[in-house]
């Protein structure tokens, strides 16, 4: 019954319903990252399925994701417990000239409930901070989100002034946004890509080889 309340408050929107049921499930001895996988997790799949058919919009998306975020708060002093060792450092951020946030903060949670660390960057983070933070954190991944067509190619740039700074060999890119493509991804030598937050964290397991 636990998971059951967890999926339908984080789908209803509802944080406080979310953060009662984590709760609860936790009192009755199910394993965070039992939690994690079976209930917060495939209930933002949901939103994001419901979103995707026209059935949810944007600022439901988001009251989900704040839902989600209450429980995997609580969730997380238990996951790391159970799990001391961080799956890898990921960064993330949208690209250079454009503010969209929603998917990247989908992205980063989901990516953060999964074992990661996660450095969010933000949005419109031009090539220069990306090349900085991967010299001086010297993270495993970078995520980059293009929300729209016309700033798609702020992530071949990025790509280009990581190569030029020498560090393009040190971090494994996944990119992603409705615009982005497998084919683009390939074309520009990314070395990941995810059409949605839910399988941003699969393609990141398989690129720190945690899969």
């Amino acid at each position: 019954m636990s998971l059951e309340a967890v999926y339908a408050a984080i789908l209803s929107g509802n944080a406080k319903k979310a953060a009662a049921a984590v709760q609860a499930a936790l009192e009755a001895g199910l394993p965070a990252d039992q939690i994690l996988n079976e209930a917060c997790i495939p209930a933002m799949d949901e939103v994001g399925r419901l979103f995707e058919m026209g059935e949810k919009f944007v600022p439901e998306m988001l009251i989900a994701a704040r839902a989600m975020q209450t429980g995997v708060n609580l969730l997380k002093p238990h996951l790391q417990e159970g799990n001391v060792k961080s799956l890898g450092k990921v960064v993330v951020g949208t690209v250079a000239g454009d503010l969209h946030d929603i998917g990247k903060n989908l992205v980063a949670m989901m990516l953060e409930g999964a074992g990661f660390e996660v450095i969010d960057l933000g949005t419109d983070v031009s090539p220069e901070q990306f090349v900085e933070v991967v010299q001086e954190q010297k993270p495993d991944l970078i995520g980059m989100s293009a929300l729209l067509t016309t700033t798609m190619s702020a992530i071949s740039t990025t790509l280009s002034a990581l190569t030029e700074a020498g560090v393009r060999n040190q971090v494994k890119v996944i990119v992603g946004g409705a615009p982005v493509t497998q084919a683009f991804a390939d074309s520009i030598g990314a070395d990941g890509f995810a059409p949605d937050a839910g399988s941003a964290t699969r393609v990141a397991k398989a690129l720190v080889g945690a899969a």
